[in-house]
């Protein structure tokens, strides 16, 4: 399986505060991957440092084979990366639609030719994963409910037709029946669009009934990875996360 996300020896800080200790791991083409850990092991501050958002002090990114660490913020989204932080980040003052639409005007996706066609199409495929949508494109995104306005987020993501989408604990704040619904909307878009998804959850165990392969951030250092069926099985894993 072929690499779109390769990260090699990241360390972050802030201030001259470490936070991220010689980080690696990666995302094959397609792949779900989580990312675990408490409050704290820097699994925000990794997608931060994947997005620009953070400088890294030390260490290699890699997106598609191209070098991260030399392109400023604006451009990564344009590569084909999309963040999706934590908390709802979406513009309340907007509309549905002026939101989802403001997510399509970044470039270098997976779509090619003719640019609004493109983005209009993919809009319109947006619009079909999450039907609820559909009938609030006129209502200002923050009058939305919570779990309305995390499906808003993810699908301004989505608006761009990213290769990579890095979901940042899509599941906050919400209600369980609620976050269940986020979680399988995610996984039927990953399926159906064969979408590399790099997921920050502490719903442990949601996360590796969904993921392939995941990695486990303790104090800004990865403490343990492998497929969902190892890791769900490691008894440090059911001792801390999963209450067994």
């Amino acid at each position: 399986m072929s690499r779109v996300l390769e990260i090699e020896g990241l360390s972050v800080g802030y201030g001259g505060v470490p936070v991220l200790h010689d980080v690696s791991l990666g995302v094959g083409a397609g792949e779900l991957v989580a990312v675990l850990g408490p409050n704290g092991a820097g699994k925000s501050t990794l997608f931060n440092a994947i997005s620009g958002v953070v400088p890294a002090a030390s260490g290699r990114v890699r997106f598609a084979g191209t070098d991260l660490l030399a392109i400023p913020a604006w451009r990564r989204a344009h590569l084909g990366i999309a963040h999706v932080p934590e908390g709802r980040q979406v513009f309340p003052s907007l509309t549905v639609l002026e939101n989802l639409e403001i997510g399509g005007y970044a470039r270098g996706g997976r779509d090619s030719g003719d640019a609004h066609a493109a983005r209009d199409a993919h809009l319109e495929r947006v619009r079909e994963w999450f039907p609820v949508l559909l009938g609030r494109a006129r209502q200002r995104a923050g009058t939305l409910s919570g779990g309305e306005q995390q499906m808003l987020a993810i699908a301004r993501g989505l608006a761009s037709a990213p290769r990579l989408l890095m979901l940042d604990e899509p599941s906050m704040g919400l209600a369980p029946a609620v976050a269940d619904e986020i979680f399988e909307r995610i996984v039927a878009i990953h399926r159906s669009a064969e979408l590399a998804v790099l997921l920050v959850e502490q719903r442990v165990a949601e996360a590796l009934a969904f993921a392939s392969r995941a990695y486990v951030l303790e104090n800004g250092r990865v403490i343990l990875e492998g497929d969902r069926a190892a890791l769900a099985h490691d008894d440090r894993i059911r001792r801390a996360y999963l209450g067994m």
